[in-house]
């Protein structure tokens, strides 16, 4: 076997080398777009379910609502303001 034998065969084999870490690397991506696509469709459920129950809570509590939100309107006009 000479060199240009062996260059040849080397080229066959990185070749070969190439395509099994394209296929690995296509499959990995292609896992990883399902898993972020499964991960975006429980987050987008998540927050729809907290603003429901949010409004709820809001249009059941009123009162209450409004001395939390002002509650924490002071207190993050304290923390900037020690800034």
């Amino acid at each position: 076997m000479d060199i240009k034998d062996k260059a040849e065969d080397l080229r066959d084999k990185a070749g070969d080398f190439a395509d099994q870490a394209s296929d690995r690397i296509t499959k990995a991506s292609s896992k990883a777009g399902k898993y972020l696509g499964e991960k975006g469709e429980q987050f987008v459920d998540a927050e729809q379910r907290v603003m429901n129950e949010t409004c709820n809570y809001v249009s059941e509590n009123p009162v209450t609502s409004i001395a939390m939100a002002a509650a924490a309107g002071f207190l993050i006009s304290r923390m900037l303001s020690f800034r």
